[in-house]
């Protein structure tokens, strides 16, 4: 679950001009303080990039210690968004992986390599009729991005293709709601409340934050940096877990216009 933590963290909307905000966050699940994660996000007038770690932090590291790094960029053509690279590599007591998808020059993945514990495999990826128009799941959220900061709004469904399945991720606008400080976060006021659902498209899914979120929806809060007008993700919450309910806090964050 730690490991796909990022995935619930990549909704950083953007500008139309260059722009960079990187996050600083803390996840608590159930009693544990389980992880800090640090996001950042890049957008130029012709290219992006999202750079994403994640580290389990205190008991929650000596019972399941795991790292992770996560790294997206592309290109923007004629408004388009098109992924060039994607890479990610993890660390756990016992298991060691990376993986790298190669695109084509239309932004398509062609082919993965992998490695598990040194052991190395290439894999031709053949993508389906009705993912033509999908996205890595990074670059959709790059896509997610850009419409906020248009609308202001959350509602939209974005298509996912990872190289194996392929799943609708479907956002709704919530409304308006007021945070309030904590001892994880210091920001407060009257956010955007978003909610993300995955609509997994009859495939099966080999993780458990796979199977949760096709179950129910997570919910995420939305407020604007008050020098720049940026906006960042305070909040995300899941309501149940094995451990309990998920919450996860902006402590810090660094924008650069």
């Amino acid at each position: 679950m730690i490991k796909k933590l990022a995935f619930l963290l990549l909704f950083l909307p953007a500008s139309a001009h260059a722009l960079t905000v990187k996050h600083y966050l803390t996840a608590i699940i159930g009693p544990f303080n389980a992880s800090k994660t640090e996001f950042e996000y890049t957008l130029q007038p012709d290219s992006y990039a999202v750079i994403s770690t994640v580290k389990t932090s205190g008991l929650f590291n000596t019972l399941y210690p795991f790292e992770a790094k996560y790294e997206t960029s592309g290109r923007i053509r004629n408004n388009k968004i098109e992924t060039i690279s994607y890479k990610h590599s993890s660390k756990s007591r016992f298991t060691k992986r990376s993986k790298e998808l190669v695109y084509n020059d239309k932004g398509k993945p062609i082919y993965s390599l992998s490695v598990k514990n040194k052991e190395e495999k290439k894999r031709i990826i053949d993508t389906p009729p009705d993912a033509v128009d999908s996205n890595d799941l990074q670059t959709v959220i790059a896509l997610f991005a850009k419409q906020y900061n248009t609308k202001r709004s959350c509602d939209g469904i974005m298509r996912v293709f990872d190289g194996k399945r392929r799943f609708n991720v479907i956002f709704k606008n919530e409304g308006a709601e007021l945070i309030k400080a904590n001892d994880h976060s210091p920001f407060s006021g009257t956010a955007i409340k978003c909610s993300m659902y995955i609509d997994k498209l009859a495939s099966t899914g080999n993780d458990l934050l796979w199977k949760m979120t096709s179950e129910r929806p997570i919910y995420f809060w939305i407020l604007e940096d008050s020098t720049t007008q940026a906006p960042f993700i305070a909040h995300v919450h899941i309501g149940d877990t094995p451990l309990g309910e998920m919450n996860v806090y902006a402590s810090k964050i660094r924008v650069k216009k």
